[in-house]
């Protein structure tokens, strides 16, 4: 079977920093006060193609989320896949300051994204009003 070239397409349109397992700490860092998402996806996922392509048919909504936005295959960088416990994809994780927030598991459609993004902007709320 041949390979399926991966469309990089929504990469692009979000500026999505590819990570590995060595640059993932220092990539979250560099978000520093920014809401983060990483994408993890894999190669041939049928659900995963789905997903970029729902994102790219709502571009205006999805960037004024505000996030920054990464993404890792796990099935190239299965570290992390073990990482972060990983039974399927496409999964997104949202951190701040290097602290993670919450997940989104497949995509649902944009309001149940919008939705975790939220709950994740509740979560820093919550941990600034802590001091």
């Amino acid at each position: 079977m041949a390979n399926i070239p991966v469309d990089v397409t929504a990469f692009a349109a979000f500026d999505m920093q590819e990570l590995s397992a060595g640059t993932f700490d220092a990539g979250l860092e560099s978000a520093a006060d920014e809401l983060a998402v990483v994408y993890f996806w894999g190669f041939e996922c049928f659900n995963c193609e789905i997903a970029k392509k729902a994102m790219l048919a709502k571009p205006d909504e999805i960037r004024a989320l505000g996030l920054k936005w990464f993404h890792s295959n796990i099935y190239e960088h299965r570290d992390l896949g073990r990482r972060f416990m990983l039974h399927g994809v496409p999964t997104w994780f949202f951190f701040y300051r290097g602290k993670r927030l919450g997940r989104a598991t497949g995509w649902h459609g944009l309001g149940q994204f919008e939705a975790a993004v939220a709950a994740a902007r509740e979560k820093i709320r919550a941990l600034e009003a802590k001091g």
